[in-house]
Protein backbone atom coordinates (compact mmCIF):
# COMPACT_ATOMS: atom_id res chain seq x y z
CA UNK A 1 0.00 0.00 0.00
CA UNK A 2 3.19 2.54 1.03
CA UNK A 3 4.25 2.38 -2.73
CA UNK A 4 2.02 4.19 -4.13
CA UNK A 5 2.26 7.34 -1.40
CA UNK A 6 5.73 7.28 -0.95
CA UNK A 7 7.14 8.76 -3.97
CA UNK A 8 6.26 12.36 -3.10
CA UNK A 9 6.93 14.01 0.41
CA UNK A 10 3.55 15.93 -0.11
CA UNK A 11 1.36 13.04 -0.32
CA UNK A 12 -0.08 11.92 2.41
CA UNK A 13 -1.57 8.24 3.15
CA UNK A 14 -5.20 7.03 3.36
CA UNK A 15 -4.14 6.52 7.08
CA UNK A 16 -2.55 10.22 7.26
CA UNK A 17 0.75 9.60 6.98
CA UNK A 18 3.92 11.43 4.92
CA UNK A 19 6.04 7.89 4.40
CA UNK A 20 9.46 10.04 2.93
CA UNK A 21 9.51 11.31 6.48
CA UNK A 22 9.08 8.03 8.31
CA UNK A 23 12.08 7.02 6.29
CA UNK A 24 14.22 9.52 7.04
CA UNK A 25 13.59 8.76 11.10
CA UNK A 26 14.70 5.36 10.03
CA UNK A 27 17.42 5.98 8.42
CA UNK A 28 18.61 8.30 11.72
CA UNK A 29 17.47 4.68 13.25
CA UNK A 30 20.80 3.22 11.71
CA UNK A 31 23.27 6.23 12.17
CA UNK A 32 26.00 6.38 14.61
CA UNK A 33 24.70 7.12 18.46
CA UNK A 34 23.98 10.14 20.22
CA UNK A 35 23.16 10.69 23.69
CA UNK A 36 22.64 13.73 25.72
CA UNK A 37 22.68 13.98 29.47
CA UNK A 38 21.33 17.06 31.57
CA UNK A 39 23.40 17.83 34.67
CA UNK A 40 23.06 20.46 37.78
CA UNK A 41 26.10 22.01 36.63
CA UNK A 42 26.46 21.37 33.01
CA UNK A 43 25.64 19.22 29.96
CA UNK A 44 27.23 16.09 28.47
CA UNK A 45 27.34 14.88 24.77
CA UNK A 46 28.42 11.54 23.63
CA UNK A 47 28.38 10.34 20.33
CA UNK A 48 29.60 7.12 18.34
CA UNK A 49 32.25 7.70 15.53
CA UNK A 50 32.35 5.54 12.72
CA UNK A 51 35.02 6.30 10.61
CA UNK A 52 37.67 4.95 12.31
CA UNK A 53 39.70 4.44 9.33
CA UNK A 54 43.16 4.36 10.66
CA UNK A 55 44.80 6.01 6.59
CA UNK A 56 41.82 9.28 7.19
CA UNK A 57 43.70 12.26 7.56
CA UNK A 58 42.03 13.80 10.41
CA UNK A 59 41.40 17.53 9.42
CA UNK A 60 38.37 18.53 11.73
CA UNK A 61 39.21 18.52 15.37
CA UNK A 62 35.20 16.87 15.85
CA UNK A 63 33.35 14.16 13.41
CA UNK A 64 30.21 14.64 14.92
CA UNK A 65 30.13 17.52 17.87
CA UNK A 66 30.08 21.01 16.21
CA UNK A 67 30.31 24.31 18.04
CA UNK A 68 27.46 26.80 16.95
CA UNK A 69 28.51 29.81 19.11
CA UNK A 70 29.95 30.51 22.42
CA UNK A 71 26.71 29.48 24.14
CA UNK A 72 25.40 26.16 22.63
CA UNK A 73 27.08 22.97 20.46
CA UNK A 74 25.28 20.50 18.54
CA UNK A 75 25.53 16.38 18.01
CA UNK A 76 24.30 15.12 14.65
CA UNK A 77 22.75 11.69 13.81
CA UNK A 78 22.44 10.83 10.17
CA UNK A 79 23.95 11.70 6.69
CA UNK A 80 26.70 13.57 7.84
CA UNK A 81 26.80 15.94 4.00
CA UNK A 82 22.91 17.03 5.61
CA UNK A 83 24.14 17.83 9.29
CA UNK A 84 26.80 19.86 7.51
CA UNK A 85 24.51 22.34 5.90
CA UNK A 86 22.37 22.63 8.70
CA UNK A 87 24.56 22.92 11.39
CA UNK A 88 25.75 25.84 9.39
CA UNK A 89 22.53 27.12 9.07
CA UNK A 90 22.41 27.40 12.76
CA UNK A 91 25.75 29.32 12.65
CA UNK A 92 24.55 31.78 10.63
CA UNK A 93 21.14 32.32 12.43
CA UNK A 94 23.27 32.75 15.42
CA UNK A 95 24.83 35.20 14.11
CA UNK A 96 22.65 37.39 12.35
CA UNK A 97 21.26 37.92 15.88
CA UNK A 98 23.90 38.42 17.69
CA UNK A 99 24.89 40.81 15.03
CA UNK A 100 21.04 42.34 15.16
CA UNK A 101 20.98 42.34 19.19
CA UNK A 102 24.02 42.07 20.47
CA UNK A 103 23.91 39.01 22.37
CA UNK A 104 23.75 35.19 22.22
CA UNK A 105 20.32 33.96 20.73
CA UNK A 106 18.21 32.23 23.08
CA UNK A 107 18.89 27.85 22.83
CA UNK A 108 15.04 27.49 22.09
CA UNK A 109 14.48 30.36 19.48
CA UNK A 110 17.54 28.72 17.51
CA UNK A 111 16.46 25.41 17.56
CA UNK A 112 12.71 26.59 16.67
CA UNK A 113 14.36 29.10 13.65
CA UNK A 114 15.92 25.68 12.31
CA UNK A 115 12.61 23.63 12.66
CA UNK A 116 10.81 26.01 10.43
CA UNK A 117 13.48 24.87 8.06
CA UNK A 118 13.16 21.37 8.63
CA UNK A 119 9.44 21.57 8.13
CA UNK A 120 9.61 23.53 4.99
CA UNK A 121 11.37 20.72 3.55
CA UNK A 122 8.76 18.13 4.16
CA UNK A 123 6.07 20.36 2.77
CA UNK A 124 7.78 21.44 -1.02
CA UNK A 125 7.92 19.15 -4.10
CA UNK A 126 10.72 18.17 -5.39
CA UNK A 127 12.69 18.48 -1.74
CA UNK A 128 13.09 15.92 0.69
CA UNK A 129 13.74 15.28 4.40
CA UNK A 130 17.16 16.23 5.82
CA UNK A 131 18.07 12.42 7.29
CA UNK A 132 19.50 14.30 10.65
CA UNK A 133 18.30 14.27 14.22
CA UNK A 134 20.31 17.16 15.85
CA UNK A 135 21.01 16.91 19.75
CA UNK A 136 21.60 20.54 21.31
CA UNK A 137 22.78 21.54 24.13
CA UNK A 138 22.93 25.39 25.87
CA UNK A 139 23.15 27.66 28.21
CA UNK A 140 21.03 30.83 28.12
CA UNK A 141 20.15 33.44 30.75
CA UNK A 142 16.67 32.73 30.59
CA UNK A 143 16.50 28.96 31.49
CA UNK A 144 20.13 27.78 32.11
CA UNK A 145 21.47 24.82 30.69
CA UNK A 146 18.97 23.14 28.10
CA UNK A 147 19.15 20.14 26.09
CA UNK A 148 17.16 20.14 22.80
CA UNK A 149 16.23 17.30 20.46
CA UNK A 150 15.14 17.39 16.70
CA UNK A 151 13.63 15.13 13.91
CA UNK A 152 13.44 15.25 9.66
CA UNK A 153 9.99 16.26 10.41
CA UNK A 154 10.71 19.77 12.28
CA UNK A 155 9.32 18.77 15.66
CA UNK A 156 11.61 19.68 18.00
CA UNK A 157 11.21 18.95 22.32
CA UNK A 158 13.58 19.77 25.35
CA UNK A 159 14.68 16.44 27.13
CA UNK A 160 16.90 15.54 30.34
CA UNK A 161 18.14 13.05 29.16
CA UNK A 162 17.69 11.25 25.41
CA UNK A 163 19.36 9.37 22.53
CA UNK A 164 19.27 9.16 19.19
CA UNK A 165 20.23 6.72 16.55
CA UNK A 166 21.12 3.33 16.52
CA UNK A 167 19.77 1.56 19.57
CA UNK A 168 17.93 4.35 20.91
CA UNK A 169 15.12 2.08 22.26
CA UNK A 170 17.80 0.69 24.51
CA UNK A 171 19.58 3.57 25.45
CA UNK A 172 16.49 5.57 26.65
CA UNK A 173 15.19 2.75 28.58
CA UNK A 174 18.74 2.51 30.43
CA UNK A 175 18.56 6.46 31.22
CA UNK A 176 14.84 6.43 32.47
CA UNK A 177 16.37 4.12 35.37
CA UNK A 178 19.43 5.47 36.08
CA UNK A 179 19.01 9.21 35.91
CA UNK A 180 18.08 11.02 38.79
CA UNK A 181 15.97 14.39 38.29
CA UNK A 182 18.18 17.16 40.36
CA UNK A 183 20.64 14.87 41.85
CA UNK A 184 23.26 14.13 38.82
CA UNK A 185 26.44 16.12 38.59
CA UNK A 186 28.50 16.46 35.45
CA UNK A 187 30.80 14.00 36.65
CA UNK A 188 27.57 11.74 37.24
CA UNK A 189 26.69 12.15 33.70
CA UNK A 190 29.93 11.36 31.97
CA UNK A 191 29.86 8.34 33.93
CA UNK A 192 26.56 7.31 33.05
CA UNK A 193 27.07 8.32 29.12
CA UNK A 194 29.97 5.89 29.07
CA UNK A 195 27.79 2.82 31.33
CA UNK A 196 24.45 3.61 28.33
CA UNK A 197 27.59 3.21 25.76
CA UNK A 198 29.08 0.59 26.63
CA UNK A 199 25.47 -1.32 26.88
CA UNK A 200 23.85 -0.26 23.81
CA UNK A 201 26.83 0.31 21.05
CA UNK A 202 27.28 -2.73 18.66
CA UNK A 203 31.25 -3.40 20.29
CA UNK A 204 32.92 -5.57 22.40
CA UNK A 205 35.25 -3.04 24.04
CA UNK A 206 34.87 0.87 24.37
CA UNK A 207 37.53 2.91 23.19
CA UNK A 208 38.61 6.51 22.94
CA UNK A 209 38.91 6.21 19.25
CA UNK A 210 35.59 5.09 18.54
CA UNK A 211 33.71 7.92 21.10
CA UNK A 212 33.32 11.71 21.27
CA UNK A 213 32.39 13.24 24.54
CA UNK A 214 31.87 17.31 24.71
CA UNK A 215 30.79 18.60 27.84
CA UNK A 216 29.18 22.21 28.09
CA UNK A 217 29.66 24.42 31.45
CA UNK A 218 30.00 27.74 33.44
CA UNK A 219 32.89 29.27 34.44
CA UNK A 220 33.84 32.82 35.51
CA UNK A 221 30.32 34.05 33.78
CA UNK A 222 31.22 32.62 30.31
CA UNK A 223 30.29 28.76 28.78
CA UNK A 224 32.82 26.67 28.19
CA UNK A 225 32.58 23.87 25.64
CA UNK A 226 35.06 21.51 25.68
CA UNK A 227 35.39 17.93 23.55
CA UNK A 228 37.46 15.54 26.12
CA UNK A 229 41.02 14.77 24.75
CA UNK A 230 41.68 10.53 24.04
CA UNK A 231 43.25 10.65 27.77
CA UNK A 232 40.06 11.94 29.56
CA UNK A 233 38.17 9.34 27.71
CA UNK A 234 40.23 6.43 28.69
CA UNK A 235 39.97 7.08 32.19
CA UNK A 236 36.31 7.30 31.91
CA UNK A 237 36.22 3.78 30.40
CA UNK A 238 38.86 2.43 32.86
CA UNK A 239 36.76 3.76 35.53
CA UNK A 240 33.54 2.43 34.39
CA UNK A 241 35.31 -1.02 33.38
CA UNK A 242 36.83 -1.17 36.81
CA UNK A 243 32.92 -0.26 38.88
CA UNK A 244 31.83 -2.95 36.53
CA UNK A 245 34.10 -5.95 37.49
CA UNK A 246 33.52 -5.28 41.25
CA UNK A 247 30.24 -5.10 40.85
CA UNK A 248 30.59 -8.74 38.90
CA UNK A 249 33.09 -10.13 41.39
CA UNK A 250 30.44 -9.21 44.46
CA UNK A 251 27.60 -10.66 42.77
CA UNK A 252 30.02 -13.99 42.56
CA UNK A 253 30.60 -13.86 46.44
CA UNK A 254 26.71 -13.34 47.40
CA UNK A 255 25.68 -16.31 44.87
CA UNK A 256 28.64 -18.43 47.17
CA UNK A 257 27.12 -17.40 50.19
CA UNK A 258 23.53 -18.64 49.07
CA UNK A 259 25.00 -21.88 48.06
Amino acid sequence: MARRYDTRTTIFSPEGRLYQVEYAMEAIGHAGTCLGILANDGIVLAAERRNTNKLLDEVFHSEKIYKLNEDMACSVAGLTSDANFLTNELRLIGQRYKYSYNESIPCEQLVSWLCDIKQAYTQSGGKRPFGVSILYMGWDKHYGFQLYQSDPSGNYGGWKATCVGNNWNAAVSMLKQEYKEDETSLKDALDLSIKVLSKTLDMTKLSPEKIEISTLTRENNKTKIQILPADQVTELIKKYEKSEAEAEAAKKEKEKQKS
